[in-house]
């Protein structure tokens, strides 16, 4: 008869979708990143800190319907890392990266999902939607929290935002070359 000895302790993992507080230092850099973002007419989207609190890179993306420009990302770039500098609330050496959120730009909310509706995007939920996990296809509409999706595999496909692990704008590159003719 063989036995499994087992010593010391097994470790024990949670990998649940948990909405975590936010850090106060990101809820602040949120604040002072809006509202940089609307003193020099241009929308913010999104923040996020990376890398360890020793080796601090703090990203913000700002866009414009006509586009963001190398100006644009430097003139809120110095508004925030000015305010940010002045009250002295990050307590270790930080990067302070401003950019467009690209082509592919990601969906963070359901505003995002309006404003790009008729685009097409690529979807990833939390949870299977009958049997299926991702998504690509055209944002059809948005119906108070759901998410209605062309998909090319299933048709057309609700979303619940809530189930929304990770969203982006696709770019259809036939399209975009039938818009240059």
């Amino acid at each position: 008869m063989r036995r499994t000895c087992w010593v010391g302790l097994v470790p024990t993992f949670y990998f649940g979708f948990k909405t975590m507080a936010r850090d106060p230092i990101a809820d602040r850099i949120d604040k002072i990143a809006v509202k940089a973002a609307a003193d020099n007419g241009v929308e913010f989207v999104h923040s996020e800190i990376v890398g360890s609190k020793r080796n601090m890179t703090v990203r913000i993306y700002i866009d414009k319907p006509q586009g963001v420009t190398l100006e644009d990302c430097s003139i809120v770039s110095r508004a925030i890392e000015d305010v940010i500098d002045a009250d002295d609330f990050i307590p270790t050496p930080y990067v302070l990266e401003v950019s467009s959120p690209g082509l592919e730009r990601p969906l963070f909310s359901v505003q995002d999902f309006e404003k790009f509706t008729g685009r097409k995007a690529k979807v990833k939920t939390s949870e299977t939607i009958d049997g299926q996990a991702n998504f690509t296809g055209k944002i059809a509409s948005v119906e108070g929290s759901e998410i209605v999706i062309e998909d090319k595999t299933n048709g057309t496909v609700r979303i619940p935002f809530d189930k929304v692990a990770k969203a982006n704008l696709k770019v259809d590159l036939a399209e975009e070359f039938k818009k240059k003719r």
